[in-house]
């Protein structure tokens, strides 16, 4: 939620306006959020009377059933859109299905949308939430260990655009984020690998005390959902508690001062700086986890060749995530990409690396002085080490698959049919190049008649992005 204070003055020539936004918004740790004997959640709708929700579909389909109970049992209407999204099919035609939804549900300007499900389906539910009457509200309740430690901390909301990861959106805080751990029993262990990932980065930048919790129980909070599945023991439970309490702590310490990115140098963009090439260029994406703890060994590797991190704590990271079966390596990691990455980042943090790398572990320090022969031998180096660990450094089920629900389905039915609208239009960027190679005249998303059509909710049969499909599957 958001309020704006603002002041007009006159000038000579003009006018001078000086805005402040106030942010407030709740986070509530609540075990069981869809129990019917905890109300909290129906307590945000009980005004209106109903609910929309948006959900990933594998979500819905262990949980739906007890979603509907709980709303049933507090007296609340709901209807549900069920979203099948993957890193390759968060884009515009999903945005705009979700924005159907809302039309249809005939939102009201101040009603919360309610979103369920991990870091990309809050990603781009939340963009429809911000582009919608320029500003809804909504609720989250992520489900994965991304979604509830890292998505669920920022207010960035995106989509990608073409091969560009979180190109188009917004800075939208929610009203309140419910973070309920019990999501974790039924998560598969791909998906509990692929968030302890996140705690990775921001222990071993900004908080020694929960690196070591996870160095020490690395396995076993995998195995057990981070102690939140039958059987699990109880000094697991309690270090998982503390490590997802202080790490969404030590998270929103250093977020909240730049919840819009004015300051470009940030902590938590560790492992940040080269990872969106792996994430969006495999036929078969990596998934975000794998490809962030590519670039945070990589980058580990850079600031032990720099004498930033000593030779222990460089083996002691690099072994952190061997163990915990996360990718450090993997083929197309090659100097053609660290190049592509490095130039693309470079624009995204205003001409500067800002390579955030730890100093020792714990703390943090910003690469900007280096060239790309040093980039470079820290690579070949890099390689070179991974010959040591198992499977030369590959992580485990790196690969998004049936879990990671609508990574390929959605995306080419719908942006192919874009693709080709904006083709019979005139192209888009007038060179009818989307992605995958150059684009010119500052990435304009098409010109020469694809805005219009868009506008009047049509391109080439498609309404609203949607040509007989819904999120990837025949209506």
């Amino acid at each position: 939620m958001s309020d704006l204070t603002a002041t007009v003055n006159e000038t000579e020539n003009g006018f001078h306006v000086d805005g402040y936004e106030k942010i407030s918004y709740d986070f509530t740790f609540l075990d069981g959020v869809f129990n019917p004997e905890n109300p909290q959640l129906a307590e945000c709708y009980r005004r209106w009377g109903r609910v929309l929700a948006v959900t990933d579909l594998n979500v819905y389909n262990v949980y739906g059933e007890q979603i509907e109970k709980y709303f049933v049992h507090h007296g609340i209407d709901l209807k549900v859109h069920k979203t099948k999204i993957g890193e390759k099919a968060k884009t515009i035609p999903t945005f705009l299905s979700i924005v159907d939804s809302m039309t249809e549900f005939g939102i009201y300007r101040k009603e919360p949308v309610l979103v369920v499900g991990g870091g990309l389906v809050t990603d781009v539910a939340g963009f429809a939430c911000a582009a919608y009457r320029r500003n809804t509200n909504f609720i989250r309740v992520p489900t994965t260990v991304i979604g509830l430690i890292d998505a669920s901390v920022s207010i960035k909301v995106a989509v990608n655009y073409g091969n560009y990861k979180n190109r188009l959106g917004a800075y939208h805080a929610p009203m309140h984020t419910f973070l309920d751990f019990t999501f974790l029993r039924t998560l598969p262990t791909a998906q509990i690998r692929n968030g302890f990932a996140e705690l990775i980065k921001i222990s071993t930048c900004s908080h020694l005390d929960t690196f070591n919790l996870l160095d020490q129980y690395c396995e076993q909070l995998i195995e057990t959902g981070f102690g939140r599945t039958d059987g699990a023991p109880k000094e697991v439970r309690e270090a998982a508690d503390k490590i997802n309490k202080e790490g969404i702590h030590e998270m929103l310490k250093l977020e909240t001062p730049n919840l819009h990115e004015i300051g470009l140098d940030r902590v938590i963009a560790y492992g940040h700086t080269w990872s969106p090439m792996h994430e969006l260029v495999p036929e078969t994406p990596l998934r975000h986890g794998h490809a962030i703890s590519i670039d945070m060994a990589y980058s580990a590797t850079l600031a032990n060749n720099r004498k930033l991190i000593s030779d222990e704590e460089h083996r002691r990271i690099l072994n952190l995530f061997s163990r915990a079966g996360l990718s450090m390596d993997h083929p197309q990691f090659n100097e053609d990409i660290l190049d592509k990455g490095t130039a693309a980042i470079l624009k995204t943090r205003d001409g500067k690396l800002r390579a955030a790398v730890p100093n020792p572990i714990g703390s943090c320090t910003f690469i900007n002085d280096i060239e790309l022969s040093e980039l470079n031998d820290a690579l070949r180096r890099h390689k070179e080490l991974m010959k040591e660990y198992p499977r030369n450094g590959e992580g485990l089920e790196a690969y998004v698959d049936a879990s990671d629900t609508g990574y390929t389905e959605n995306n080419k039915q719908e942006v192919q049919a874009l693709e080709k609208a904006a083709e019979e239009a005139g192209s888009l960027n007038g060179n009818g190049d989307i992605h995958g190679g150059k684009v010119g005249n500052g990435e304009s998303n098409g010109t020469n008649g694809i805005q219009e059509k868009m506008a009047n909710g049509s391109v080439n049969g498609l309404t609203n992005g949607i040509n007989g499909f819904t999120n990837g599957a025949k209506a």
